[in-house]
């Protein structure tokens, strides 16, 4: 009996030693950047994301292989990602700490998160633009995030999208900005990703298994503090993987490399293997239970300046071949569903003057509560 146990405590020693020695060349750390808000330095080849019963044979991709032509745009105004709060040890990612009650909201929003391939969404309004002649291989985006007041059973958010529907069945994947207290907590601004695939489930971020984090700096969820009337500025790009068939987010940069937030493996969809049938971009807002709808954008209607109200610009698409083109250069469908408290405004440019705007477009407004349902 002691040989056994000699053994065994032998065979848990040696075991111990591999972790610890893993763990000592990679050392863990944790960020706590606000009072509830803290992320785990989290060895990524054991991030929760990979626990997804879809993933138990998943080679994780450490970089996207796609390349990008970098688009020159100038704003004036700084990116979001300018002072970074984040900086995990190399072989570690940082994982948002979930609580049980963030865990249980982000299954409920995942449920009635609003795409424009489902049904209509009582109390759901949107402005933007779309382009169903897939398929595509990417979407991406310049926009402008902003502080609002939103209720706690209020939702605003802005993000760029893919997806596929047959039948009854959805593949989708969003990412973006988003203000909404009764996931987060808070009234902050969050970057945010989504995805709803072959299960029929959507998901947040990391509030479950999917997503595959690979940024040791660039959480796919974050807050990002903005004061009443500075705009942050998001440039993202959601694209597939030409060797691999994964689907990335990116956070494109103008003075410095771009940076590979992560992907969602192409295990998790049964309609998107070969490119998605829509793309798109814009705003969306979730009225509360007594049908108060929240400001969308800025809070402004797009009638001044085209930094007066909501903007989206240089939004161009990866065809089916991976090359880049303006999203106008395929037929476009505008959406706006509520006149009375939201606006859109297609950009245009005189004949002949430069353009570092690409196609691009004003939404946004101050809601209400005759929004219509």
């Amino acid at each position: 009996m002691s040989t056994i146990i000699m053994m065994n405590l032998i065979s848990l020693l040696f075991s111990t030693a591999i972790v610890h020695s893993n763990q000592s060349t990679v050392p863990l750390r944790s960020f706590k950047i606000s009072e509830n808000v803290t992320y785990d330095c989290i060895d990524i080849y054991k991030q929760p994301g990979l626990e997804h019963p879809l993933l138990k044979t998943h080679k994780i991709q450490r970089k996207s292989s796609i390349s990008r032509n970098e688009l020159k745009m100038q704003t004036g105004k700084n990116e979001t990602s300018n002072k970074r709060k984040i900086v995990c040890p190399n072989g570690t990612v940082p994982i948002l700490r979930n609580t049980k009650e963030y865990v249980t909201n982000s299954q409920v929003f995942a449920e009635k998160h609003f795409h424009p391939l489902s049904a209509d969404s009582p109390g759901t309004h949107i402005a933007g633009v779309r382009s169903s002649i897939g398929p595509f291989r990417g979407v991406q985006a310049w926009f402008s995030a902003n502080a609002l007041n939103v209720g706690k059973d209020q939702v605003s958010y802005s993000h760029i999208y893919i997806g596929s529907g047959s039948e009854n069945q959805v593949n989708y994947i969003s990412a973006g900005w988003t203000i909404n207290p009764g996931l987060y907590g808070d009234q902050r601004v969050w970057a945010f990703g989504f995805w709803k695939g072959k299960d029929g489930k959507g998901c947040y971020n990391t509030a479950c298994s999917g997503f595959v984090q690979v940024s040791k700096v660039i959480p796919i969820v974050e807050p990002i503090d903005l004061k009443p009337g500075v705009p942050g500025w998001f440039r993202y790009f959601i694209h597939q993987d030409i060797n691999t068939g994964n689907w990335w987010i990116t956070q494109l940069m103008q003075k410095s490399p771009d940076v590979d937030i992560g992907y969602w493996p192409k295990e998790l969809f049964n309609l998107l293997e070969n490119g998605a049938n829509m793309v798109g971009v814009g705003g969306v807002v979730q009225a509360s239970r007594s049908g108060s709808s929240p400001p969308m954008g800025n809070g402004n209607f797009p009638n001044g300046g085209r930094l007066d109200s909501g903007l989206f610009s240089n939004i161009d698409v990866l065809n089916s071949n991976y090359e880049q083109r303006k999203i106008n250069s395929f037929p476009v469908e505008n959406l706006l569903d509520s006149e009375k408290c939201y606006g859109l405004r297609i950009g245009t440019v005189k004949p002949f003057h430069r353009n570092h705007l690409g196609f691009f477009f004003n939404y946004g407004g101050p809601g209400g509560n005759s929004c219509g349902v």
